[in-house]
């Protein structure tokens, strides 16, 4: 069990995605994004797995879920600056955490 102080200490906040294309420098097949934070935010730079569930052109609007408070970490040549979060599917491939409502970019989820 954890306190929710600690569930605090996770900053999980929504973004729209702006930028999406085949990520070539990866060792594993995914897709580099560019998600838009809000003002207070930013714009965050990330690759994930999501090939097998989406396409790069069709991800571009969409809002999604992140940890935007880990460290960069370096994944094969690019530094990612954001964790988007996902279930897995019945072959454990990543779908995507969004909200059912569009909601303004930087919202943090709580």
């Amino acid at each position: 069990m954890i306190n929710y102080s600690d569930f605090e200490k996770v900053d999980i906040r929504v973004g729209t995605v702006v930028e999406a294309k085949i990520n070539v420098k990866s060792n594993k097949p995914s897709i580099y994004l560019v998600i838009d934070f809000g003002n207070d935010i930013g714009l965050k730079k990330t690759s994930a797995q999501l090939i097998k569930n989406y396409l790069p052109e069709e991800l571009i609007g969409k809002q999604v879920a992140a940890v935007i408070n880990f460290p960069p970490k370096q994944i094969g040549k690019m530094i990612s600056e954001v964790l988007v979060l996902g279930f897995p599917d019945k072959n454990n491939n990543p779908v995507l955490v969004q909200p059912s409502r569009k909601v303004s970019n930087g919202e943090k989820l709580f």
